[in-house]
């Protein structure tokens, strides 16, 4: 269990949750994850703190910080930057400091395509909604839980990136275009 994972990172004027984000990842126990950051040329001091980061950081981070289209191109921007075999778009926290070996683990045993998690919504630290993902078929409207989403470089290879006429949903038509066809496996 080797793989390398790259972590996603969209900011713009953001530096609190920053600072959230970057505090999990660094208490992640899989030793081989890049952070990629695409800032959108914050102006709050979101920038000094990703400076901060990429200076001294547990995993190596590569980040810029220029204009784009929006968090869907920002994405895209971070997948093109990204070298991992698995990429994860990540802005939140992790709920457990082995959840990346838990996720790569089960990619591995099930040589699956992806890997995809329940997602927790928390809000001061109280679980407001615990959302069971299990598994399913788009076909019966199940879909996974993007923020838990984690892909092999070939998916996006295959299936191109987000789409970003969609301003807030470039995420359900990916995720509707890759799966859709059945083709997919994803490990949960």
């Amino acid at each position: 269990m080797n793989e390398k994972v790259s972590l996603i990172l969209t900011t713009y004027n953001c530096k609190e949750q920053f600072v959230q984000t970057m505090c999990s990842i660094e208490s992640q126990d899989y030793d081989n994850v890049e952070v990629v950051i695409k800032d959108g040329m914050s102006t709050d001091g979101t920038l000094d703190i990703v400076k901060k980061y990429a200076d001294k950081f547990k995993y190596p981070v590569i980040w810029e910080s220029s204009r784009d289209a929006g968090i869907y191109d920002a994405i895209n921007h971070g997948i093109h930057m990204a070298s991992g075999q698995i990429i994860g778009v990540f802005n939140d926290r992790f709920a457990r400091n082995d959840a990346i070996s838990m996720l790569i683990s089960k990619v591995e045993k099930e040589n699956s395509d992806g890997v995809h998690a329940d997602l927790v919504y928390v809000e001061d630290d109280k679980v407001k909604r615990y959302w069971h993902m299990g598994t399913g078929k788009i076909s019966s409207g199940w879909m996974p839980g993007h923020p838990t989403l984690f892909l092999r470089r070939e998916v996006y290879e295959k299936y191109g990136k987000y789409d970003i006429t969609y301003t807030c949903s470039a995420d359900y038509e990916f995720m509707v275009r890759m799966l859709k066809d059945g083709r997919i496996r994803l490990a949960y």
